[in-house]
């Protein structure tokens, strides 16, 4: 059997993905306790059925994905207590900071995520976690929240039909042959309208079942009535990936109790312009790397939170490029979300309006482009002196003919 597959069979790995960074970071087997010692050099190679395995470095396998690792060294540099608190994770994906906040001590996580379909199923039947899938963070609000909380902890009601309270059809007695005696009352029979009322009314639902418009009733699975999915937490914490945090942290600041802590993974190449990315999606420019701090920085202080610290992650992104966590702190009170078209006490008032900071924008591609093109007609003097008239032109022609 092939040694990565080998490894999620044995329990060793929860994915294939999983087992081949053990293989890189060491794994060796032998069929008897005397044979000796054999190392995987490959994710292909042969490992015999009923092989003793051993791990050389099991750290990869602690948590289900290395995004585990990354929230184990985050927690650790901040000094956050995660033990019985009630957390968000954002960007759930396949759970690595789930289970690490778990494994912490966490009371609870409530995880969303847009996808679908990806959480371990160790996590998705542990009974302490909330698996909110298809929900876009972006547009998070608490009610929106509590209702999707709701949804997932929830199992459709079937309606069954119950033939035992249709109507009774008029002369229903005469079923019987007629025969009937002579003490029998016919009032509470259905008339045949009441019939016909009954049956337009069952195939109506037949209808809207078929179409999807029927009223769906939900109930909480077993087990899960005493779920606690009040939209407020202690710790926020999630790894976002093909959108700026900035369009994320407004949204989910609202759900983060006063003096709560937030923990976020930044990754700076979604939060620069395709001109700023180098080749395969990699930031090369370092010096691109406070431009994304201070911008993180700004959106959160604008959101009332404090960042306590700017930190590196303990482990690189797995295409290559340099991530960060980003540690912030809730006020004492919730700033409400902006809403447009409305006047504020301070617009009211007769007293000056303080400046408002500005976040620092990011370049757009033509202003990249322009910047570019600056540059070129200074180091380049052919096209300096392009379509222009003169003896210049002409004498820096002949001198590039020579």
């Amino acid at each position: 059997m092939r040694a990565d597959v080998f490894l999620v069979d044995a329990g060793l790995a929860s994915t294939r993905s999983q087992a081949q960074r053990l293989i890189a970071s060491g794994v060796q087997w032998r069929t008897t306790v005397l044979a000796p010692w054999i190392k995987v050099a490959k994710n292909g190679d042969e490992i015999p059925a009923g092989a003793e395995v051993q791990l050389l470095d099991a750290s990869e396998a602690k948590y289900i994905s290395r995004g585990g690792l990354k929230l184990e060294g985050a927690l650790a540099a901040t000094g956050i207590a995660v033990k019985g608190l009630r957390c968000l994770d954002v960007g759930q994906s396949t759970g690595g900071f789930t289970d690490c906040l778990l494994q912490a001590g966490a009371a609870q996580v409530i995880g969303v995520d847009v996808g679908q379909g990806q959480l371990h199923e160790r996590l998705r039947s542990d009974a302490r976690v909330v698996c909110v899938e298809g929900f876009n963070a972006r547009s998070l609000t608490p009610e929106s929240l509590q209702a999707a909380c709701d949804e997932a902890l929830c199992e459709i009601v079937e309606e069954q039909e119950d033939n035992d309270t249709q109507p009774v059809a008029p002369y229903a007695w005469m079923r019987n042959g007629g025969q009937v005696s002579d003490d029998y009352d016919d009032s509470d029979d259905a008339k045949e309208q009441e019939i016909e009322d009954f049956k337009a009314e069952r195939s109506a639902k037949a209808r809207a079942r078929v179409d999807g418009t029927a009223p769906v009733e939900r109930r909480r699975r077993p087990g899960t009535e005493n779920v606690d999915i009040t939209p407020a937490f202690d710790m926020v914490t999630g790894d976002v990936s093909f959108i700026s945090l900035t369009l994320v942290l407004p949204a989910v600041a609202r759900v983060l109790k006063p003096h709560g802590q937030l923990l976020m993974l930044v990754k700076p190449q979604f939060e620069l312009q395709p001109g700023q990315i180098g080749k395969g999606g990699i930031v090369r420019d370092k010096a691109l790397y406070a431009e994304v701090e201070q911008r993180i920085r700004d959106c959160l202080t604008d959101q009332g939170l404090t960042v306590k610290q700017w930190l590196d992650s303990p482990i690189e992104g797995g295409d290559g490029n340099h991530e960060f966590f980003v540690h912030a702190q809730q006020g004492a009170d919730i700033k409400a979300p902006a809403v447009a078209g409305t006047s504020t006490d301070a617009a009211e008032s007769d007293e000056p309006r303080p400046a408002v900071k500005k976040a620092a924008k990011r370049p757009s591609r033509a202003d990249m482009r322009a910047k570019r093109e600056k540059q070129e007609l200074y180091e380049d003097p052919e096209v300096a002196s392009f379509g222009q008239p003169g003896p210049a032109r002409a004498k820096q022609k002949k001198r590039n003919e020579r």
